[in-house]
Order: C-alpha cells, then sequence, then structure tokens
C-alpha cells in the first residue's frame, strides 16, 4: 500500500485552505519534504517545506517545476478555480477558458510531465481534487470541467496502475474555505477532508466520497436524468 511515511509530495495551490492543510498533514503522516507550490509561493518556516513557483496553465512552469522537484513520489492536483455564475452559456470567454486551464488542463499536464517520475518510484500516488459537481452540473464550467478532470483521472489510473502509480480521485461538496465562503450549506472542514483524503491512499483507495451529499449525488447517477435534475420536469412544454 501507498504510504506517505518518508514520501517527497508536491501539492499545488498549497496557499490555500485546503492546500496548507494537505502540506502540513503530509509532513504529520511522516513525508521528508513538500514541495509547495502556487504562483506566488510563500515561506513557511520549516525546512522540510521547499517553496515552488507554479502557474498550472502555463506550460512551460509545469516542465519548470518537474525538473526542479525530480524526487517527488506524491503528486497533489489541488489548485482549481471556481465559475462566477451557473449558467454555462453565460460565461465570457476569458472565463471558460481560465477554467479549462486551471481546472482540467493543469492537473493533466501535471500529470503526464511526473509521470516518468513517479513511475521510476517503488510507490507513488497522484492525488486529483474533483467535486460533488463532476457528477452534478448546476455550477457552468466549473461543472464541466470537474465533470473533465474525474475522466482524465480514470484514464490516467489505468494507463498508470501498471507502472505502480496509484491514482485517488477526491470528490466534496462544499469546503469551509473562502471560496465557499457564500453558501450558508453544510461544509466539510479542510483538515477533516485532507485527513480522509491521505487515510484513502493509505489503505489503497481509488476514490473519496468525502460527504454525504457526494454520496447521494453518486448514487443518483444510475436514476433517469429527470430525477437528479427535477428542474427538468418543472420545464417542460406543456
Amino acid at each position: 500500500m501507498p504510504s506517505l511515511n518518508g514520501s517527497v509530495v508536491l501539492v499545488t495551490g498549497a496557499n490555500g485552505g485546503i492546500g496548507t492543510h494537505f502540506v502540513h498533514e503530509a509532513l504529520a503522516r511522516g513525508a521528508t519534504k513538500v514541495y509547495a507550490s502556487a504562483r506566488n509561493p510563500r515561506e513557511w518556516n520549516d525546512e522540510r517545506i521547499v517553496p515552488l513557483t507554479l502557474d498550472v496553465t502555463d506550460s512551460a512552469s509545469i516542465r519548470a517545476a518537474a525538473a526542479a522537484a525530480p524526487d517527488v513520489t506524491v503528486l497533489i492536483n489541488n489548485a482549481g478555480t471556481s465559475s462566477s455564475s451557473a449558467d454555462i452559456l453565460t460565461h465570457s470567454d476569458e472565463e471558460i477558458r481560465t477554467n479549462v486551464e486551471t481546472n482540467f488542463l493543469g492537473p493533466l499536464f501535471l500529470a503526464r510531465a511526473f509521470a516518468p517520475i513517479l513511475s521510476a518510484k517503488n510507490e507513488s500516488v497522484i492525488i486529483n481534487i474533483h467535486s460533488l459537481l463532476s457528477w452534478y452540473a448546476v455550477a457552468g464550467i466549473y461543472s464541466a470541467t470537474k465533470a473533465a478532470l474525474w475522466s482524465a483521472t480514470n484514464s490516467l489510473r489505468l494507463e498508470l496502475s501498471p507502472e505502480g502509480v496509484h491514482v485517488v480521485g477526491v470528490h466534496v461538496g462544499w469546503v469551509d474555505t473562502p471560496m465557499a465562503a457564500h453558501s450558508t450549506d453544510p461544509k466539510t472542514q479542510p483538515a477533516d477532508l485532507v485527513r480522509a483524503v491521505f487515510g484513502a491512499v493509505e489503505t489503497g483507495e481509488y476514490e473519496v466520497l468525502a460527504d454525504d451529499a457526494t454520496v447521494q449525488v453518486k448514487a443518483g447517477l444510475s436514476a433517469p436524468i429527470g430525477v437528479l435534475y427535477p428542474q427538468l420536469g418543472a420545464a417542460a412544454p406543456q
């Protein structure tokens, strides 16, 4: 089974609420080094934490990160962005492209860049942070990009499993971070999410359903489409 003990971890979006917990929890579980990456990395006052400049939307930046961190055994694709509305037809071109580049292409290109590094290790892991909304299309382009990432994670898992790389997909609803500050719905605490993710890694699981809402939505995928989206019935022509 993969283990965080003795691992070398790279976290994207490390400055954020979830990313910060990934950094600290990895060390608590025995990681020897954590690359804490961000567009503008901060200082951490811990010699085990290496600030790393990384823009996940820039191919040159991704290549530079792979060159700077050849000892990585665990890649955590945590960086993401959200959309301003639920209506995919009203997003600006820029917002659509930003979501696609950050939420989908960034994790995919990072996985591709680090695949040779991870495949060369005895035990290695890729963790992709999806969303409940990868199965529930009520957040416009954000839902669409998370659905695309879910599919890419399945492809990566199939391709990298023979190389000894364990790929984990994480689905969660609202997490108590600034990105979810506008919501009054129940929220998962970042520390609880991160513990659940690392616990799943260390028990060899492929998928994390981090809250009850996510479990319910996934279960609903086998139902007729009108059950998952009852508003379709209300909008049907008379």
